[in-house]
């Protein structure tokens, strides 16, 4: 355990489930959009979708959204720095019987292409992205992280860990979701290296070509140990 695990990160309050961990957890969607966000539709469950006026969780998420850190002063003018970007935004609440109460569904889009992805704040700032559209997945930012959406076909994984084993890439740990076999899969691989913007074309580029490679950079220093 370390001392951030103790103590905590440095953030802006008042809460550090709901405003801290909501801009981490909108940092992830972020991460794993990598695309300009021209509009984002963000449902609130449980405690987040009842307390988010009082907590700043709808300021968190938005910042979040636009690259702000949690102990960024600009958190508490999310809105308008989203108004001044262009950033077109929608807050709702919804029920998710059974869930983490502190939860939010995103719906990203550059009005082209649409993502949905659903997180929760587990608390001290700390944060799980469990959903990316539809599949199951368990990110929590705080190591390099790849995802890989893809077809399901032999030699997708193969490809991919061939190259990385050829890079001195180290594979920590793999999950590998899909609906049904052949069908549309999301292959999450936490790895021991960083991974830059050459090196993810690099790996994307040993794949098929509606392959895409998206990183995850820790939102923590350090990583996984």
């Amino acid at each position: 355990m370390s001392m951030l695990d103790i103590i905590g990160p440095v953030m802006v309050g008042p809460s550090s489930s709901h405003t801290a961990g909501a801009v981490r957890l909108g940092l992830l969607a972020r991460q794993t959009w990598a695309k300009p966000i021209t509009s984002a539709d963000l449902y609130l469950r449980g405690s987040f979708a009842a307390t988010y006026w009082g907590h700043g969780t709808d300021r968190g998420l938005l910042a979040g959204l636009m690259g702000l850190q949690p102990d960024d002063p600009q958190i508490v003018n999310a809105f308008q720095l989203a108004d001044e970007r262009g950033l077109e935004y929608h807050f709702y609440t919804e029920d998710d019987p059974g869930g983490h109460p502190n939860t939010a569904r995103f719906v990203l889009t550059n009005g082209q292409s649409v993502m949905e992805l659903i997180g929760c704040s587990v608390g001290g700032g700390m944060v799980l992205l469990t959903s990316i559209n539809g599949f199951d997945v368990a990110i929590d930012g705080m190591s390099t992280t790849l995802v890989v959406p893809h077809r399901d076909q032999p030699g997708i994984i193969s490809a991919l860990s061939s190259e990385m084993t050829h890079r001195g890439i180290n594979i920590a740990s793999m999950r590998l979701s899909r609906k049904f076999r052949g069908d549309q899969a999301v292959a999450v691989m936490e790895v021991d290296s960083p991974v830059d913007e050459p090196l993810r074309k690099v790996l994307e580029a040993s794949l098929p070509e509606d392959c895409r490679v998206l990183v995850i950079q820790p939102l923590v220093s350090g990583g996984a140990a």
